[in-house]
């Protein structure tokens, strides 16, 4: 039984923290969609997710009023387009994702995720039609998102799809431009990429999942912060366990709102994400959290051991108050989508390679990072490569969302609204890759992969 101190801790996390839950999104399998002409295939694609989604939002809503908990985003994924779509004889599936943001709108949902494919190890048709269609889909819908993943542990890196992917976001860009190349945004390149993953660009609902999931995305940067105020000075094995008892609490609050969400849709539970995701408001920073324990600013040295403990504890804290985790669960570091990194950026504090360095020990990558417009496809496609490289070496997964914004350059800010937030054009190192990334092939998987 909760006591009465539990409660009103709750209430305060709410109310003056910003605790939140970021996301409920329903998991949605559209193997059934398949048609064998294009029009069939939107139809039903369109039918399916109307018909399952329909209460999605209003139950969402429901949750948080009977709970007082902030429910951010409601949110649909999808089984990747790519095998959906691949007897509609399609030649473009620009089609299929006007479908899905159509059904998306008609449900009231704010993303939904699966425009997708998986080309860790070669392109098959389908995933080629996919990533040739990507710039003009994103640029046509408003709410879909996508995600490629172009290598794993297992398979290596599929160097042919990097370099294709490279010219997929100059491209997207370039469509985009008259929006700061919104739709890069909507679009990252994954290595490691799960199955039940609740958090957009990256979100698709996998091929072993069931019929449908109900996955849910937990927040609360600002607990955790106010949380460490309080040890301030004591040696970190100290903030450790504050950020695992915190991290407990957080994560219960997602176990009980996971729970509802499901009883109430009539579909399976599938998994907690544990992940810290901030927001460009001020007291929802990741940063901050690295800075209340002692450093003078994100990017400086000490930042990615800071990270290290932050990530671990915020694991080993929310492990045992979720019956099953999931997703990509550690601490997001989006620059434009949290307050902290943002200034971090702007002082010039936090580069780059620093950010690349920290990926080695958090969820995810290089994520909502913008960079001069002028940036070729090639350089992009080494920056993917460069990451998927950290991710398959080290068995996690990892990923790319960079936006080349058309017409700005080192100096300028980019702003996209809302949880996208803003941010200043990031520097990019000149030197040339292009003959590295000219050669395609697959660079193989590493001999850790042999573990049969």
């Amino acid at each position: 039984m909760l006591e009465l101190r539990e409660i009103l801790e709750t209430n305060r996390m709410i109310g003056e923290n910003r605790l939140d839950v970021r996301t409920i999104t329903l998991g949605i399998s559209l193997r059934g969609c398949a048609r064998e002409s294009g029009p069939a295939l939107c139809r039903a694609i369109y039918d399916k997710i109307t018909t399952t989604a329909r209460n999605l939002v209003r139950v969402g809503e429901e949750i948080e009023a009977t709970f007082g908990v902030p429910i951010v985003h409601k949110r649909i994924s999808v089984t990747p387009i790519s095998m959906v779509a691949e007897s509609s004889g399609l030649a473009s599936y620009v089609p299929v994702a006007e479908a899905m943001d159509r059904a998306a709108r008609e449900v009231g949902v704010n993303f939904i995720g699966g425009f997708s494919a998986r080309a860790e190890k070669r392109l098959a048709e389908s995933d080629r039609i996919l990533i040739a269609s990507l710039p003009e889909a994103l640029a046509a819908t408003e709410i879909v998102c996508s995600s490629v993943n172009i290598g794993s542990t297992k398979a290596g890196i599929n160097m042919d799809a990097v370099r294709e992917m490279g010219r997929t976001v100059k491209k997207t860009a370039e469509l985009t431009a008259e929006r700061d190349a919104i739709g890069c945004a909507k679009l990252v390149v994954f290595c490691n990429a799960v199955e039940d993953n609740p958090f957009m660009a990256g979100a698709f609902h996998g091929i072993g999942e069931g019929d449908l999931a109900v996955n849910v995305g937990v927040s609360g940067p600002g607990v955790v912060k106010h949380a460490l105020e309080a040890v301030r000075g004591q040696p970190l094995d100290e903030v450790a366990e504050t950020v695992k008892r915190t991290a407990f609490k957080i994560t219960r609050v997602g176990q009980l709102v996971a729970r509802e969400a499901a009883r109430r849709l009539g579909a399976p539970m599938g998994i907690i994400d544990l992940s810290l995701a901030p927001t460009p408001a001020i007291g929802d920073s990741v940063a901050h959290i690295l800075e209340e324990m002692g450093l003078e600013k994100c990017g400086g040295p000490g930042t990615t051991a800071a990270l290290a403990l932050l990530n671990d504890a915020v694991k080993k804290g929310g492990l045992m108050a979720a019956q099953h985790v999931g997703g990509l669960s550690g601490a997001f570091i989006p620059v434009s989508e949290d307050a902290g990194m943002i200034d971090a950026a702007a002082s010039g504090a936090l580069s780059l390679e620093k950010l690349e360095a920290m990926t080695c020990v958090c969820s995810v990558g290089l994520d909502m990072i913008a960079i001069p417009g002028s940036t070729s496809a090639e350089t992009i496609a080494a920056i993917i490569a460069d990451e998927a490289a950290i991710g398959m070496i080290n068995a996690k997964t990892t990923a790319v969302r960079v936006i080349p914004v058309p017409g700005k350059e080192v100096g300028d800010s980019v702003a996209f609204g809302g949880l996208l937030g803003h941010c200043p054009i990031m520097r990019v190192n000149p030197t040339r890759a292009d003959a590295f990334i000219a050669r395609g092939g697959r660079i193989p998987a590493p001999v850790r992969s042999l573990t049969n």
